[in-house]
């Protein structure tokens, strides 16, 4: 599946130009931008910088015909008369959720922000490459002589991953003789080697070079892969590197929260899941939403502590090299209940797959907190993770300006719904 791109072009000014001719990119994801900035300087000559989506001729992504706003950068502005541009109609109308990167000059203020930053740092920019540009963030890739970083600009309701990124890559060593966790109260304990090393390494999360304003971050380079094809075995190996983060985190939930973290713990998630699905029509969930109180009570009678919860741990945000894995996009990071990671581990797995890498989480978990029940847990929070989601898409679209809401609209409902079946089962 590809996509074909009609790309509107507006000067540093924001004012219009017109259209280029519209051109196929062989990538469908709407918010992958890199092929249409290439396609605009292959085809046209030109360079610009995506601003943001207008529209497209289907509901929801991937694929179909799609027209982006995007500026010229001062380069190319100069050739702007000569270009083959054609009449082009679109609503340049201010709205308060347009994001920083998605007005003209944006992406220009922010590269130029990270490009003073690796300099302070010693490391030059050689070239700038735009990679994607959505309602969830903006992502540029900055070479530079002893290799890449990465920038990123998050919206307002992601804008704590900085310190959740900061909290990963300075984990303590233990400091003292082992010990178990002790009735939900973290202390050190002795991790297994290669989990100690994966900590001690940095390896948890991306590297964070610098972080500014209006939600800017500064990140190294992760080598490797996204994991998107892994199986049973790599699986496993990742909640298994992933439960000795959150075995540590258990004691800084507090810390993480007083940041910024979402704290989505016990009765909180069901506030804070009832708040943004306020006005989306529930009716297929209703029933789980009436029990979701006792539900959430019989969880925490299960007797499991809250932790850093990744809150989108699926294969593709991991990424390896063969020999390290790193946990990648830590946007959705929210303080509550360990299974909402592994359960997300575990979409896609046959169902005997499924519950072995369940059941070996319920065994570590088990053995760090003597008298506790995870599969239980686990089993009860399965339908309340779709239902988060969904929670999730909803206040997605409410901080983002509507012509984006095509990005997730369709979410909301589909979560619903398989929160729903989950119930059921």
């Amino acid at each position: 599946m590809s996509r074909t791109v009609t790309v509107v072009l507006v000067d540093a000014a924001g004012r219009p130009l017109g259209a280029l001719p519209p051109f196929d990119v062989p990538d469908p994801w709407w918010q992958q931008v890199a092929s249409v900035v290439d396609g605009a300087r292959h085809r046209y000559g030109v360079d610009v910088a995506v601003l943001r989506l207008l529209d497209a001729d289907r509901p929801h992504p991937p694929g179909g015909h799609v027209r982006y706003l995007a500026q010229l950068t001062e380069v190319s502005a100069a050739v702007a008369p000569v270009m083959p541009l054609e009449p082009a109609a679109v609503d340049l109308a201010p709205h308060p959720l347009r994001q920083p990167w998605a007005e003209p000059g944006g992406p220009a203020r922010s590269v130029a922000w990270a490009t003073d930053e690796l300099r302070r740092l010693g490391r030059p920019v050689t070239a700038v490459a735009q990679q994607r540009t959505w309602n969830l963030s903006a992502i540029w890739r900055l070479d530079t002589p002893p290799g890449p970083a990465w920038l990123k600009q998050l919206p307002p309701f992601a804008r704590h991953e900085p310190a959740v990124l900061t909290w990963l890559t300075t984990l303590p060593l233990p400091a003292s003789p082992a010990s178990p966790v002790d009735q939900g109260v973290c202390v050190p304990v002795d991790l297994p080697g290669d989990a100690n090393s994966l900590i001690n390494d940095g390896g948890v999360g991306p590297g964070v070079l610098g972080v500014g304003g209006e939600g800017l971050v500064l990140l190294e380079d992760v080598v490797g892969e996204d994991r998107y094809g892994a199986g049973e075995r790599e699986r496993a190996a990742i909640s298994a590197e992933h439960h000795a983060v959150q075995v540590r985190a258990v004691g800084a939930v507090d810390g993480l929260a007083a940041v910024g973290v979402p704290d989505l713990r016990g009765a909180r998630l069901a506030g804070w899941i009832r708040r943004w699905l306020a006005g989306h029509d529930v009716s297929a969930a209703a029933r789980l939403l009436d029990g979701l109180d006792e539900r959430l009570r019989r969880v925490r009678d299960c007797g499991l502590p809250d932790t850093l919860v990744h809150g989108d741990l699926h294969p593709g945000n991991v990424r390896g090299d063969g020999t390290r894995r790193v946990v990648i996009d830590w946007a959705d990071a929210f303080v509550g209940h360990p299974a909402f990671d592994v359960l997300r581990l575990a979409e896609g797995l046959a169902a005997p797959a499924a519950a072995r890498l369940v059941d070996a989480w319920a065994d570590r978990w088990r053995a760090d907190v003597p008298g506790c029940d995870p599969r239980q847990a686990a089993d009860l929070l399965r339908p309340v993770a779709p239902l988060r989601l969904a929670a999730g898409y909803a206040m997605f679209l409410a901080g983002i300006e509507p012509s984006e809401h095509p990005y997730h609209a369709f979410d909301v409902p589909a979560a619903l719904a398989q929160a729903a079946a989950e119930a059921r089962r």
